[in-house]
């Protein structure tokens, strides 16, 4: 059974505005900590009033680097958003997600061209 944790920013940020990264990092260490235990996150941004594309990237965009696209859907759920940042996070996500899939390629690219460059 999957048990799912309710992550009130609110409570977590301990103010309305979630704007500084400092604020994020907090969030993201309870996403990442129930994700890496096996357990489902439901966030909720209740009494939040204000977000920034710093806070979200700090507090979900970084997921991306650390867990795959699929994990993150099945594992995290966000509620109680006003539509507007609901835009904004996915603004956020798409950033993040093309973001991961570049560094990863910039790897590969760099470990075949250090592998080509051992050889010699």
């Amino acid at each position: 059974m999957n048990e799912i944790i309710t992550l009130p920013v609110f409570e977590i940020v301990g103010s309305s505005l979630c704007v500084a990264s400092d604020d994020g990092e907090k969030v993201y260490e309870r996403i990442r900590k129930a994700i890496t235990q096996g357990r489902s996150a439901a966030l909720s941004f209740m009494n939040v009033t204000s977000t920034t594309p710093t806070f979200l990237n700090v507090a979900i965009g970084q997921l991306y680097g650390v867990f795959s696209e699929e994990e993150i859907r099945a594992k995290l759920t966000v509620k109680d958003m006003e539509p507007e940042d609901l835009v904004l996070l996915k603004r956020v996500v798409e950033t993040a997600k093309a973001y991961c899939k570049n560094l990863e390629l910039h790897k590969k690219a760099t470990a075949e061209l250090l592998g080509a460059n051992n050889g010699m």
